[in-house]
């Protein structure tokens, strides 16, 4: 049975596990730090597709994080490296931000009103009802409908925001298509964080904060589960699911190795 001493390479969730309201979470400077002197591969995810890898290298970075950016793997990555799978050099009408655009134009794809491909919907801070009609139409006229995340909500300083599973689920009622999302909890996002990383799911460990795309994405996709408790989730949340993660740990503090301490009598014999 698996455990995580077997565990070689990580993918971790950022926000709730890293991070909360842009402060380091306890541990996780030490266990990023671990990771790095020791070599181990690992990646830090996130369904914000907002930001590229550079943005949020510095944002981590002025919270205290040291993450390079070719250690950040978005929902746009994975949602850009999915259509350059699919269909290479295509085209896309997209309602995002420059983390998005920039993954696509990374991969060739051209951005264009005009009978596209497909239509893209990512995170956004301002939601444009004239972009939102234009998708409409265009997936309505026989475009493929894309979308990098399903969170319908998200955070802010005045309270909850409509995110991008909100706009999915008014360009779903308006033409009947339901999009295929990317991002997690679909685990074909961890299987494109594995093959960046070139890890196994029988060695890669998935920390996160959420049962309900964290977790079950991170099983669906063979690799082992830790939830922490320092983002959403809490002991009687996680009994109302029928599946559990491998570990359930109050933070990423537990994943820190100490480093052996000799003790006094070892310390003379060295100097004997």
């Amino acid at each position: 049975m698996r455990t995580r001493a077997d565990i070689e390479c990580w993918l971790t969730d950022m926000d709730g596990v890293l991070v909360r309201e842009e402060r380091p979470l306890p541990g996780a400077k030490e266990l990023l730090e671990q990771w790095q002197d020791r070599g181990v591969e690992f990646l830090v995810l996130t369904n914000n597709s907002i930001f590229t890898p550079r943005d949020l290298s510095a944002r981590l970075r002025a919270s205290g994080l040291v993450v390079p950016e070719e250690r950040l793997w978005t929902s746009a990555l994975a949602t850009a490296d999915f259509l350059h799978d699919q269909m290479p050099g295509g085209s896309a009408f997209v309602i995002g931000e420059a983390g998005l655009i920039t993954a696509l134009h990374d991969i060739g794809f051209t951005m264009t009103e005009s009978k596209p491909d497909y239509v893209v919907i990512g995170e956004t801070r301002s939601y444009s009802f004239e972009a939102i009609t234009k998708a409409i139409r265009l997936i309505s006229g026989g475009a493929r409908f894309i979308s990098t995340n399903p969170d319908a909500t998200g955070p802010s300083a005045d309270g909850l925001l409509p995110a991008t599973g909100a706009i999915n689920a008014l360009i779903t009622t308006a033409t009947g298509r339901v999009p295929y999302i990317v991002g997690k909890p679909n685990p074909m996002m961890f299987r494109s964080a594995l093959n960046k990383i070139g890890a196994h799911s029988e060695t890669t460990g998935m920390i996160g904060d959420r049962m309900d795309t964290d977790i079950i994405a991170g099983m669906e996709a063979g690799l082992h589960t830790v939830l922490v408790m320092t983002g959403i989730s809490d002991p009687a949340l996680v009994e109302t699911y029928p599946f559990r993660p491998d570990e359930l740990l109050q933070g990423v503090h537990e994943l820190v190795e100490q480093a052996p301490v000799e003790s006094e009598l070892d310390e003379v014999r060295a100097d004997v």
